[in-house]
């Protein structure tokens, strides 16, 4: 009775133990190399050109880590850790994030349509339909006063129709400043009085607040989508190139595999992104052989500089190309000479 009593008491502390370290998620978040996925089926003009290369979409794999998947990724090259309120803000829930992270998707989406259906000379007609909070930080003014889903229309005697409005308004501010914002809520306008914070990372006043512009994008030929649970903003650049690709006749991957990264804005200005060395590695992987890189006007420390130093460290032949716009992509690819 007593060895039974010993054998379940020791198989219960293994259970727990496989928990503990399997199972269980600490408040950490591990993000390591993910895949580079070709964009032939997830971006699909109708009746596009068809090419002898392929874009690729380039992803880095993250999530809540266990105690095993915390304790490898302190080990394991291009792994990194960070604490989960600096991924996902304190008082914002899981839900809440991927649902931003795939609005961020769809937005870098359709910056990507408006810059390559310009670039093409295709028909293209967008219609603002306001600015939505998409998130509010938990430990700021704004949070008291403002909710997810509210349409901001005006801050102070400023019309608000799209985000950029907004943060060119805010855009050298004083912490402490404080705005009236009015929003409609429910069908009702409202307005409400809210102090600027500091920016967490950078040096700068922010409201707290991440907006996403209501745009109605209508292009001929139509454009279908399909990125699944991809989420977030950096596909931007590549997506661009894509359609673009698909639009025009001229074949500008060359036969080459192409990825990349970088957020587009919809005056085609490629902007840094994180991972970027996961990324590098992903790709390598893949067998990428030229890789598009945020050059950020060619600051110390910039995306291309990471990407760089990441490529010399795995030893890739990939071609690390830096850019700091849609047009340097499309002006790199037009001058190298087709694959033989």
């Amino acid at each position: 009775m007593k060895q039974n009593k010993r054998y379940f008491i020791v198989g219960a502390i293994v259970v727990l133990l496989a928990f503990l370290l399997g199972v269980y998620r600490l408040p950490y978040y591990v993000y390591q190399p993910g895949s580079a996925d070709g964009l032939n089926d997830v971006v699909q003009v109708k009746d596009g050109f068809t090419s002898q290369g392929e874009m690729h979409l380039v992803t880095v794999r993250g999530g809540q880590a266990t105690a095993i998947q915390f304790a490898l990724a302190k080990i394991r090259p291009f792994h990194e850790v960070y604490e989960l309120e600096k991924i996902r803000p304190k008082g914002v829930s899981k839900n809440e994030y991927y649902h931003a992270q795939l609005q961020m998707m769809e937005s870098s989406q359709e910056a990507a349509t408006v810059v390559a259906y310009k670039a093409a000379n295709k028909q293209i007609d967008i219609n603002y339909d306001g600015v939505y909070v998409m998130s509010i930080l938990e430990d700021v003014p704004a949070h008291e006063k403002l909710k997810i889903g509210d349409r901001i229309t005006n801050v102070d005697d400023k019309e608000i129709h799209k985000s950029e409005d907004l943060l060119e308004y805010v855009k050298g501010m004083e912490v402490g400043r404080q705005l009236d914002i009015t929003f409609m809520r429910d069908g009702k306008s409202m307005a409400k009085t809210v102090e600027l914070v500091k920016h967490p990372k950078e040096d700068r006043a922010v409201i707290g607040i991440s907006l996403v512009t209501d745009r109605e994008v209508e292009v001929d030929p139509p454009i279908d989508f399909s990125s699944g649970d991809i989420g977030g903003p950096s596909a931007g650049l590549m997506f661009s190139l894509e359609i673009y690709d698909q639009l025009t006749d001229e074949d500008i991957t060359k036969g080459y595999q192409v990825a990349g990264t970088g957020e587009i804005s919809y005056e085609g200005e490629v902007g840094r992104i994180g991972g970027i060395d996961k990324k590098v590695v992903a790709a390598d992987d893949s067998g990428v052989e030229i890789f598009f890189a945020p050059n950020e006007g060619g600051k110390e420390g910039s995306n291309y500089d990471v990407a760089k130093k990441a490529a010399e460290e795995i030893g890739t032949d990939m071609k690390i190309v830096p850019v700091d716009t849609f047009q340097d992509a499309l002006d790199y690819l037009e001058k190298i000479e087709p694959k033989s």
